[in-house]
C-alpha cells in the first residue's frame, strides 16, 4: 500500500467514513472513535423506525449503562437531572421526586411525561396523587441504558405524555454467560449490593436475566431510623423465533423510602438554618414520633409507622412479541399487568414555626377555631418532662393507602422499505387508583432531632374543659380523611409514517387519536362538631381537650362522576442531514394533558370546568459530531392552554386554578475529548411565563411560572490520570426561580459540586462519588402549603448535604 492509501475507520457505534492514511510502512491501522453522546447509537423511543441520534427528528438523550455507571446516580430523578429541557428536583430523597418538562408548570410529579420500561408505562398516569411514577422505578444493574426523548413525538406513542418519554430499558441475556456484582457503602449509614446475571437456556434461541437490588441506609437526612430499606428483583426470558422473538419479563419491588419535604430556615435571599437545626442534614422526620395511635368515631384506633415511609409493593408481569410477516411487514404487541399497593406516610410542613409563646397565644384547630392558651406549659410528650421550647410547629402526619392496577396492551402493524417507514396500532389501558387518607396533626419542638410536645392551659383547672390542646401530642386527630377512587380506561388508535424523499430529506408525521373515558367516586367527609366528647367507646375524658374538635369522617353518600377525553393529537417534522456527521430537523407537535386525579376530586360537581391541558410545541434542532466533539442543540418554543393547578393548602383544601403560559428556549448538549481530557456539558435557556392567569382575586399575567428556572446546566470535566485511574468533577448550576405563581418568594440561584475518582483492576472497578461537597442550601421549592410571603422564618426544600460513597463492581 502506498502511504496515501485511504481505509475506513470503524466507530464504536455504526461506521463513519474518515480519511485515514495508512502507515509509511504499509500497516493498515484501523481505530475505534468513541461515539460522542451516543449519536451513533440507535434509538428506539418515540419512533417507528429505529435510527441513529444523529438521523432521528427529535430532541432525544441516551445513556448507556456504562455512562449510567460513570454518572453514579442515586435515583431515577438524580439520573434525569443530566437531560436537558428536564427541571427534576432531587430533594424528595431517592422517590417522590419532581420533573418539569420544557418549563411546563405543575404541582410536581411527572405530570406530563410518561414513564417507561421496555416500552411501557411503570403505571399509565405518573402524577396521581402521591404516586409519582419514580415511586415504582430503581435504576440498578439491570438497566441496558435509558432514552430520554421531550416533546417532539411523545404525544404520538403516548397518551398524555405531551412532554415527552422517559423509556428505561433492561438488559436481556445473550449466548455468553455475563454478570455484574456490585456493593456499595456510603456516608448515609449506606449498605447496598447489586446484582445482575444473564445467559443463554438453549444457544441463540433461549436466554435469560435476572438481576436486581438490596440496599438499606439512615439516609443523609437522618431521621433516626433506616429512611430507606428494600429492593427489587428483575427477571426476563428472551425467545428467538425463526424471525423474531417473544419476551416474557417480572418484576418485584418492595421498597421503603423516606420522603424529604420542606424545612424551616432563615434568610430568603442567602438561605440559612435556624438554631439547632443543620439545613443540609436535618428533618422535622423522627423516630421520636414514629408511632401514631388515634382514637377513632364509633370505637377503634387508627395506627401508622412513620417508618414505613413511602412503601410501595410493586408486581409487574410483561408478555413482547415480534415476527416478521414477509414482504417487509413485522407485527407486535407488547402487554404489561402492573399491581401496586401504596403505604404512604409522611410528616409534612405547615403554617411556619413559632414562638412557643406566640404559637400559644394566637392557637387555632385545623377546623379554624380559635383556642387562645392564657398560661402554657410544654411537656415532653414521652416524658411528662416539662420542657421550654424556642420554636414550635404543627406539622402533618400524612397516612396515604393506595391500591393501584393497570393493565396496558400496544398492538402494532409495521411495513418498511428502502423509501416509506409505516406503522398502525392500536394503545389499550385501563388503570384503578383507590385511596384512602387519614391525617392528623402533631406537635412538636422544631428542631434536629425534635421531640413530640404536649401542651396545656394551666389557667383552666386540670379535668377543666378544654384544658389540654393535643392529645398525646397530636392536636388534630383525623382532621382530614378522604376515600376515593379514580379510573380510566383508555383507547387510542395512532398512525405514524417516515418518508425518505432523498438520501438527505426525511419526512415524518404522526397522528393519535385518543378516546379516554375517566369515572370515579368520593366519599362525603364529615365534620362531626360532638367530637368525641360524649363517645362511650374510650375511658378517656375528650372533653379535656381540644385534639377531637377538627374531626372528620368519611362516609356515604358517596358522589359519581364520569368524564371523557376525545381528541386528536398530531405531529410533523423534516429531517435533513447535511453530511454523515451533520443533521437538522423541524418539528411540529400538538398533544395534551388530562385533567389529574385531584382536579376530578375537587371538581366533580362541575366536571364542565376541567378541559384537557393543550400544548403546541415548534422545534428546530442540530445534530454534529466531529472527530473529537460533538454537539445537539435544540431551540422550541411552546404554547400552553388550560394548566390546572391543585397544590392542597393547610385547610386541606385544593387551590384548584388554572391558567395559560407560553414558554421558548434552547437545549444544549455537547461534549469535547482530546486525549485523556473529555468535557461533558448540558444547558437549558428558557423564559417560560404566565399569559393568562387572571381571576380569584389574582393577577398573574407575565409573571414566571414557579419552580423552573430561567437557566441551568451542567458541565462535567473528567481525566483519565493513567490507563486505568480517572477523575472528574461536575458543577450543576439551578437558576433563580420563584416558589409561587405570584412571584412573591424568589428561590435564589445556587451551584452545586459533585466529583469522584474510579480504578480499573482487571474485571473490577472500584469508585469514590461524592455530591455537594460544598453543603449548599440549594431551594428546589418553597411551601406549597402557605400562598402567603414567608416570613423571617419560612418553610423550603432545599437538596441533601454532602455525600459521599464507595463501591465496588466485579464483571463477569
Amino acid at each position: 500500500m502506498t502511504p496515501d492509501a485511504k481505509v475506513l475507520i470503524i466507530s464504536a457505534i455504526g461506521y463513519k467514513s474518515v480519511e485515514q492514511p495508512v502507515s509509511a510502512s504499509g500497516t493498515l491501522k484501523i481505530t475505534l472513535l468513541e461515539d460522542l453522546m451516543e449519536l451513533n447509537a440507535v434509538v428506539v423511543t418515540g419512533s417507528v423506525n429505529p435510527l441513529k441520534k444523529i438521523e432521528s427528528s427529535v430532541a432525544i438523550t441516551s445513556f448507556n449503562s456504562k455512562t449510567i455507571q460513570q454518572l453514579a446516580p442515586s435515583s431515577a430523578a438524580d439520573l434525569l437531572k443530566h437531560v436537558p429541557g428536564f427541571v427534576v428536583e432531587t430533594s424528595g430523597g431517592e422517590v417522590g421526586n419532581n420533573l418539569f418538562s420544557r418549563g411546563i408548570p405543575s404541582a410536581g410529579a411527572y405530570e406530563y411525561v410518561q414513564i417507561q420500561e421496555d416500552g411501557m408505562p411503570v403505571f399509565e398516569d405518573g402524577a396521581l396523587q402521591f404516586a409519582n411514577a419514580d415511586n415504582w422505578l430503581r435504576v440498578d444493574e439491570t438497566i441496558s441504558r435509558m432514552e430520554a426523548l421531550r416533546g417532539g413525538s411523545g404525544s404520538i406513542f403516548a397518551t398524555n405524555a405531551p412532554g415527552g418519554i422517559i423509556n428505561f430499558i433492561t438488559k436481556t441475556g445473550g449466548n455468553d454467560f455475563s454478570g455484574t456484582a456490585k456493593m456499595t457503602t456510603g456516608t448515609s449509614g449506606l449498605f447496598r449490593t447489586d446484582l445482575n446475571v444473564g445467559g443463554a437456556l438453549i444457544p441463540d434461541r433461549l436466554f435469560f436475566n435476572v438481576g436486581g437490588f438490596y440496599r438499606t441506609e439512615n439516609g443523609v437526612r437522618n431521621p433516626g431510623f433506616k429512611g430507606n430499606d428494600g429492593g427489587q428483583v428483575k427477571m426476563n426470558l428472551k425467545y428467538n423465533l425463526d424471525k423474531g422473538f417473544i419476551k416474557l419479563s417480572y418484576k418485584k419491588l418492595n421498597d421503603r423510602n423516606l420522603f424529604l419535604l420542606p424545612i424551616p430556615l432563615t434568610d430568603k435571599n442567602n438561605p440559612k438554618g435556624i438554631d439547632g437545626f443543620n439545613p443540609n442534614t436535618g428533618t422535622l422526620t423522627s423516630r421520636n414520633f414514629s408511632q401514631l395511635d388515634v382514637p377513632q368515631y364509633g370505637g377503634g384506633y387508627f395506627k401508622r409507622n412513620l417508618e414505613d415511609g413511602v412503601h410501595p409493593i410493586v408486581d409487574a408481569v410483561g408478555a413482547e412479541f415480534k415476527t416478521d410477516l414477509g414482504g417487509g411487514f413485522t407485527l407486535s404487541n407488547n402487554t404489561r399487568y402492573t399491581k401496586i399497593n401504596l403505604e404512604y406516610t409522611a410528616i409534612f410542613p405547615g403554617a411556619e414555626p413559632q414562638t412557643a409563646a406566640d404559637f400559644a397565644a394566637g392557637y387555632k384547630t385545623s377546623s379554624g377555631a380559635d383556642f387562645p392558651v392564657l398560661s402554657p406549659e410544654y411537656t415532653n410528650a414521652g416524658t411528662g418532662a416539662v420542657m421550654n421550647p424556642g420554636l414550635v410547629a404543627k406539622v402533618g402526619y400524612w397516612a396515604i393507602d393506595k391500591q393501584m392496577k393497570n393493565f396496558a396492551n400496544n398492538l402494532r402493524f409495521d411495513y418498511k422499505n428502502d423509501k416509506v417507514a409505516l406503522s398502525l396500532g392500536y394503545y389499550y389501558s385501563n388503570w384503578t387508583s383507590n385511596q384512602q387518607w387519614n391525617w392528623s396533626n402533631l406537635l412538636v419542638e422544631v428542631s434536629d432531632n425534635p421531640q413530640l410536645l404536649n401542651l396545656v392551659d394551666k389557667s383552666v383547672p386540670e379535668g377543666g374543659n378544654n384544658r389540654s390542646r393535643t392529645y398525646n401530642g397530636v392536636t388534630d386527630i383525623s382532621w382530614l380523611t378522604r376515600q376515593a377512587q379514580t379510573k380510566g380506561n383508555l383507547n387510542a388508535v395512532f398512525g405514524n409514517a417516515e418518508i425518505k424523499a432523498t438520501d438527505q430529506l426525511t419526512f415524518d408525521i404522526g397522528l393519535r387519536y385518543d378516546m379516554d373515558r375517566y369515572t370515579g367516586y368520593k366519599g362525603n367527609s364529615k365534620f362531626n362538631s360532638q367530637n368525641l366528647d360524649n363517645s362511650t367507646a374510650f375511658n378517656n375524658d375528650f372533653a379535656g381537650t381540644t385534639a377531637d374538635n377538627s374531626m372528620t369522617t368519611t362516609e356515604g353518600p358517596y358522589q359519581y362522576w364520569e368524564y371523557d377525553v376525545n381528541r386528536l393529537s398530531g405531529s410533523a417534522a423534516a429531517s435533513y442531514k447535511f453530511a454523515e456527521d451533520m443533521a437538522a430537523y423541524f418539528r411540529y407537535s400538538n398533544g395534551f394533558r388530562s385533567p389529574i386525579e385531584e382536579a376530578y376530586f375537587d371538581n366533580a360537581d362541575r366536571l364542565d370546568k376541567l378541559k384537557p391541558t393543550i400544548i403546541n410545541q415548534f422545534e428546530l434542532g442540530y445534530k454534529y459530531q466531529a472527530r473529537q466533539f460533538a454537539l445537539f442543540a435544540n431551540a422550541f418554543y411552546m404554547d400552553l392552554d388550560n394548566l390546572a393547578f391543585t397544590d392542597i393548602l393547610l385547610n386541606g383544601k385544593s387551590e384548584n386554578k388554572f391558567a395559560k403560559a407560553r414558554n421558548y428556549g434552547i437545549e444544549l448538549e455537547g461534549q469535547f475529548t482530546a486525549g485523556d481530557f473529555s468535557l461533558t456539558i448540558n444547558a437549558t435557556l428558557q423564559d417560560p411565563k404566565f399569559n393568562d392567569f387572571s381571576g380569584e382575586g389574582v393577577n398573574n399575567n407575565g409573571n414566571r411560572v414557579r419552580r423552573i428556572p430561567a437557566f441551568y446546566g451542567t458541565i462535567r470535566p473528567a481525566y483519565n490520570l493513567t490507563k486505568n485511574l480517572a477523575i472528574y468533577a461536575e458543577l450543576n448550576h439551578f437558576g433563580k426561580k420563584y416558589s409561587d405563581n405570584e412571584n412573591v418568594f424568589a428561590l435564589p440561584a445556587f451551584d452545586v459540586l459533585n466529583a469522584g475518582v474510579s480504578l480499573k483492576v482487571k474485571r473490577m472497578r472500584f469508585a469514590l462519588d461524592a455530591s455537594n461537597l460544598t453543603n449548599t442550601i440549594g431551594l428546589t421549592e418553597g411551601n406549597p402549603r402557605v400562598t402567603t410571603a414567608p416570613g423571617s422564618i419560612y418553610y423550603a426544600r432545599p437538596i441533601l448535604g454532602r455525600f459521599a460513597k464507595l463501591s465496588a463492581a466485579f464483571d463477569f
